[in-house]
């Protein structure tokens, strides 16, 4: 290859050379004043075309040792006790509970969970899954605010608002009756004169409400029985 390059660049000095000779009727001295220059032209672009080739096999050296982008991956994975196949179904997961939380499907509470067992995983640490597992998600879920709802309670025969709001499928805690008074004021005059067939709202306790009716049950201590 190096032979034909230098073959081909003296046959183009010497047919330019020929040709201004030609064209300007040179003397010998200025015939080889221009083979001087033409030759020292070559040389340079010869020096040129050997530290080209130098550069290329450095290149091609360097581009030997570095580790290509499917293993860097590979070895990523190991780090994390996982492969391909295992980071494909994290992916989904992930895509998933995304999904789930743009569209605010209920209950908020499962999402949560969801979002907890996957932050839990070595996987998470992945670039692809910490940002969006560790931050975007977990701030979607702090603004997703969840209405109360409201469940309907009729009224029978020797009940009272602190029973109604102690069954477990109401609060489980008598404390938090005044919710139930706050919520029906249109239909109890006296809190502590109730009718049956009575319709009560019953609505449900933020989590805030929870913890300080909570609160005020482990904190409560009875009088003491008189004697």
């Amino acid at each position: 290859m190096k032979k034909l390059l230098l073959s081909v660049l003296t046959l183009m000095l010497l047919f330019s050379a020929s040709l201004f000779a030609q064209d300007n009727e040179m003397t010998s001295e200025q015939w080889q004043n221009e083979i001087n220059s033409l030759t020292a032209k070559k040389s340079a672009l010869t020096k040129e075309i050997s530290m080209l080739k130098s550069q290329i096999n450095d290149l091609k050296e360097q581009s030997a040792g570095i580790t290509s982008a499917e293993d860097c991956q590979n070895k990523l994975y190991t780090t994390v006790e996982s492969n391909n196949a295992s980071v494909d179904n994290f992916r989904n997961m992930v895509n998933a509970l995304a999904a789930n939380v743009d569209a605010r499907t209920m209950p908020k509470k499962d999402r949560q969970a969801e979002l907890d067992k996957l932050q839990a995983s070595k996987m998470s640490a992945l670039p692809e899954f910490y940002d969006i597992l560790h931050n975007q998600l977990g701030r979607k879920l702090d603004a997703w605010e969840v209405k109360p709802e409201v469940v309907l309670y009729s009224v029978v025969r020797g009940d009272n608002l602190w029973n109604i709001a102690k069954k477990p499928e109401h609060y489980g805690n008598g404390f938090a009756w005044p919710k139930i008074y706050s919520a029906n004021k249109d239909q109890i005059k006296n809190p502590d004169l109730i009718y049956p067939k009575q319709v009560f709202k019953i609505p449900s306790l933020t989590e805030e409400e929870k913890a300080n009716y909570d609160k005020i049950r482990r904190n409560y201590k009875p009088a003491p029985a008189q004697r």
